[in-house]
């Protein structure tokens, strides 16, 4: 099969998005099928990328570490004609989905969506974010799985969410899987000499993109709260984002500072040393749809401690091949570190072998045979028309595309007249109106 993946993010920018997307792909190409990945740019993009479009993007979108892709499909039109794709994936509902979307439509292919992401975890990164912002990013990503063909969730509680919220077109569980065998050796001594951590210090580690949707604040407390207890124990992050300082505002505040690892960037071999240097693995976001991380700790043979959330409780089973906690408090997560830590031999030892087992449930292999048995039956049977519900969905974006515009307007208005020291201009604007002409008030 030709398979046309269309995504907002994607390498060298790293998230769990980004390296599911390559997984896939990988995997696809070593069983023989074509993929072409449609992408934004990204600085540090490889010149000798094989298959792969690159769209022109806004980077560090609104402070963040997203790059917007322009929705230029006319850009695609010569690659789409040599390629002549057989199944189109869409990885997000907005921007480049959009381009998936019409692609679809224009060249009469299935239309697979992965709803990777609650959306509604993203919006502080939206001027005006309010509860019914978030209400109508939950109503847009709706709409937009039930123009597409095929929807994919990457867990069982994700299904589940799309369901309660009116998904009607059928949704199949398939996860990102795991390559069980690239995390299944590692360097950890190697890493602990190379960041200065005593080898027989108790290490929890954490490997995320560093953003306040990971609740990463609340993460540096617990851990913070642990190692007060556990002298010799350190933490180990890596990973890169505008969190790193809120991380280590904590550490320093609780002069921790000198027990605190941050490791940047890691490539796979790196990361799978880093895993390997662990003896614990702690995640608090509840943001996530599956928690790629947590099956590759897993696989290194990790028990991970974590928050009860959507996509991670899927994953890891309360005493085990970890800690689930319902509780989201300091304590808990401090406490349910030091239960680890305590375990006599034995029952650690079960709590990894556990791990390693949960990590085989979730290999890449299974998972990308799941997806491409989906991408065979779509080909297999006819498209069902959509006319209406397409038309309907121009509407919608044309008025979010102005709804936009007035926003932006009116927030580097506001931004503009803040940091000059002035009044916005909405202020005193009727004590002045009659005193101009239309020309002198810029209608003209």
């Amino acid at each position: 099969m030709n398979i046309v993946m269309v995504t907002n993010t994607y390498t060298p920018h790293v998230g769990g998005v980004a390296r599911s997307i390559e997984a896939f792909t990988s995997e696809y190409r070593r069983r023989g099928h074509r993929v072409l990945v449609v992408a934004p740019e990204f600085p540090g993009t490889s010149t000798t990328e094989t298959d792969v479009v690159r769209v022109p993007a806004i980077q560090n979108f609104n402070g963040s570490d997203f790059s917007v892709a322009l929705p230029v499909s006319g850009l695609l039109h010569d690659a789409l004609q040599t390629f002549t794709p057989h199944i189109i994936h869409s990885h997000h509902p907005y921007l480049l989905g959009m381009t998936a979307l019409r692609v679809a439509r224009y060249y009469r292919l299935p239309l697979v969506f992965t709803h990777h992401t609650r959306y509604e975890e993203y919006t502080h990164y939206v001027p005006l974010d309010s509860p019914k912002l978030k209400r109508f990013v939950i109503e847009l990503a709706t709409r937009y799985c039930n123009l597409c063909d095929q929807v994919f969730a990457p867990s069982k509680s994700i299904l589940s969410l799309l369901e309660e919220r009116g998904v009607t077109t059928p949704v199949t569980v398939v996860p990102t899987g795991v390559q069980v065998e690239s995390f299944s050796r590692g360097d950890g001594p190697g890493v602990r000499d190379n960041m200065g951590i005593p080898r027989d210090a108790f290490l929890v580690g954490h490997v995320s993109r560093l953003a306040p949707e990971k609740n990463q604040r609340f993460l540096a407390e617990a851990v913070a709260a642990f190692l007060e207890t556990v002298p010799p124990a350190h933490f180990l992050v890596a990973g890169k984002g505008p969190s790193e300082a809120d991380i280590r505002a904590v550490f320093d505040r609780q002069g921790l500072s000198d027990r605190l690892h941050l490791a940047g960037i890691l490539d796979h071999r790196q990361l799978a040393d880093a895993y390997h240097a662990m003896d614990v693995f702690a995640f608090a976001s509840k943001s996530e749809t599956q928690g790629m991380v947590i099956t590759e700790a897993m696989a290194a043979g990790l028990p991970v401690v974590a928050l009860e959330a959507p996509g991670v409780e899927d994953v890891v089973q309360d005493r085990y091949n970890g800690r689930l906690l319902r509780d989201e408090s300091v304590k808990t997560f401090s406490r349910a570190l030091a239960w680890i830590r305590d375990l006599e031999p034995n029952r650690l030892q079960a709590l990894r072998r556990a791990a390693l087992q949960t990590a085989g449930e979730f290999s890449m292999q299974s998972t990308a045979a799941k997806a491409l048995e989906r991408y065979q039956t779509l080909l297999s049977e006819a498209l069902t028309s959509k006319t209406e519900e397409d038309a309907a969905w121009e509407r919608v974006l044309n008025l979010i595309k102005v709804q936009w515009e007035i926003t932006k307007g009116l927030t580097e208005a506001a931004g503009a007249a803040l940091r000059s020291g002035e009044p916005p201009i909405a202020e005193g604007w009727q004590d002045r109106r009659h005193h101009k002409t239309k020309k002198e008030s810029g209608y003209y």
